[in-house]
């Protein structure tokens, strides 16, 4: 596991703006602006008598704080809006190198960093929100914390993403995710490989609400979801009641989908485009 460097709070900041999309960083610029540059621009008033020098020491470190942090905070925000927006352009540079290579072992070049944007970047072209936890390294815990993007108070999913050139992921592995999704209430898991699984961690994960994903379903899986993405913006949305009562192919294992209807959690009664491959396989797609 690689070890975080110290960051500063200035940073942190920073950080936590890039994990937002680039625009919510600009509105966070402005806003933090206005509030600030409302306390700085306050008068004063002195205090005539001793009982409320407490109070105006306390304006007058508040407008202090404001003076400075009304140009501070906006730019920080602007750089994490920048980051953010170089982030993207990155995680869409990887996707696209993924899918115009014909070869699933293209994913072994990248760097474990480069491997959790692509599975981040591929997640959410088939419409999770997706949060990058950022304290795993190389070898770490979980990576990515998923929802629905329609659904962001209702079921989340976990991903641990193994870029292993040379061994297969094992059972333990996928024991220690399963673990994690009881122990913080994950409706799902997913652990995403650039190689194989052995056939342990296939026997342990049947029947559960884990999915392996390895570097072949991968690269399958991003191919489908940039296409799905690619299709929604040069074609006229279908109607509901003109959607054949089968879709596409999963964007996990390929496999034909049907229409099912969520039985219980946040989108229960709601329906969705779930695997004929079910539960061995839980790619799912929403229903416009």
């Amino acid at each position: 596991m690689a070890k975080r460097r110290k960051t500063s709070a200035a940073e942190d900041v920073m950080d936590l703006v890039a994990m937002l999309p680039w625009w919510a960083g600009i509105v966070l610029s402005v806003a933090s602006y206005l509030l600030l540059h409302g306390v700085a621009s306050q008068t004063v008033a002195s205090a005539a008598v001793p009982a409320k020098i407490g109070a105006m020491v306390t304006h007058t470190l508040w407008k202090t704080v404001a003076t400075v942090g009304q140009y501070v905070l906006p730019i920080l925000c602007l750089a994490g809006a920048g980051t953010s927006a170089w982030r993207r352009k990155e995680r869409m540079s990887l996707v696209n190198a993924a899918v115009q290579s014909e070869a699933s072992d293209a994913l072994d070049g990248m760097s474990w960093r480069e491997f959790e944007m692509l599975v981040g970047e591929g997640f959410r072209l088939q419409g999770y929100q997706v949060v990058e936890t950022g304290g795993g390294g190389a070898d770490g815990g979980v990576d990515l914390v998923l929802r629905r993007s329609r659904d962001a108070g209702g079921e989340k999913f976990l991903v641990q993403c193994k870029q292993w050139r040379a061994f297969k992921v094992g059972v333990d592995v996928v024991r220690e995710l399963y673990g994690v999704m009881a122990a913080r209430g994950a409706a799902g898991g997913f652990v995403v490989t650039s190689g194989q699984f052995t056939d342990a961690a296939v026997s342990f994960a049947s029947g559960r609400n884990v999915t392996l994903i390895d570097g072949r379903k991968l690269h399958g899986l991003l191919r489908e979801a940039k296409a799905a993405v690619t299709r929604s913006t040069t074609r006229p949305a279908v109607p509901a009641s003109a959607a054949p009562a089968q879709t596409s192919k999963c964007p996990v294992c390929a496999k034909p989908m049907v229409r099912r209807t969520a039985k219980r959690g946040a989108n229960a009664g709601g329906e969705f485009w779930g695997c004929t491959g079910y539960p061995t396989c839980r790619g799912t797609r929403p229903i416009p």
